[in-house]
């Protein structure tokens, strides 16, 4: 259970970049997909310690992006198959949680068995109305922007930031609150860019594979000591 610390201001919207699977395999002298293994149990742990925060509404993962395609195919098929078991081992367990998954990016590449559990659990969970975890898959923030663009040209419209908002992938989700990095990279590698216009970032050296509930904590706290201005004094 995720103890709160009295007075701490929690995000609505809160981010991560999963980065370091392969640095955390290196580092414990095993391969590369021991890393994303590792990974895969890291986010189904942290979407069950994220449920339990009634204060944050949506969470958002950077799990497979455009440029991931340029890697392996090995690694490509096996990082498929975690996705497959996330979402249908996770299936009903999300329905009685009453967690909501959604799906941000183009799947269209993805295999077909893979894009039917992803559209499956999307389905099966529309109706739900806690925790909306939106996983990026097959997503870049720069295409995201162009096609959602695209859209409202095609539409006759004139573009204005709330038509364009409305027709990203994620649609009129709130704006990121806090973006976590892990691996100690300290860039945001084309991730919801029109979400991240006020985000407070946060990074840390962590390895995917080791951020749990504490490390979660760390982060959250940050946040809450911030001074938020928008632009303001």
């Amino acid at each position: 259970m995720f103890k709160k610390k009295k007075d701490l201001i929690f995000p609505e919207h809160i981010a991560f970049i999963m980065d370091g699977n392969r640095r955390w395999a290196v580092s414990h002298g095993l391969g590369k997909m021991a890393g994303h293994k590792h990974g895969a149990i890291a986010l189904k742990n942290l979407i069950d310690v994220l449920a339990e925060i009634e204060e944050i509404k949506f969470a958002s993962f950077f799990a497979f992006s455009t440029e991931n395609w340029k890697r392996d195919r090995n690694e490509i098929d096996y990082i498929f198959q975690l996705v497959r078991d996330l979402v249908c081992e996770n299936e009903q367990k999300y329905v009685d949680k009453n967690i909501k998954f959604v799906a941000m990016g183009d799947i269209s590449r993805f295999p077909e068995d893979l894009q039917h559990a992803v559209l499956r659990i999307v389905e099966k969970t529309k109706s739900n109305t806690g925790l909306v975890v939106n996983m990026a898959l097959g997503y870049g923030g720069k295409d995201d922007i162009i096609q959602a663009a695209n859209k409202v040209f095609d539409s006759g419209e004139k573009v204005t930031e709330q038509n364009l908002k409305a027709n990203l992938y994620a649609g009129d989700i709130p704006d990121i609150d806090l973006l976590i990095r892990t691996s100690g990279e300290q860039r945001i590698s084309n991730f919801m860019l029109f979400y991240l216009a006020y985000s407070e970032l946060y990074f840390t050296k962590t390895y995917w594979p080791d951020f749990d509930k504490k490390e979660l904590f760390k982060a959250i706290e940050e946040f809450s000591y911030r001074d938020r201005r928008y632009g303001g004094k």
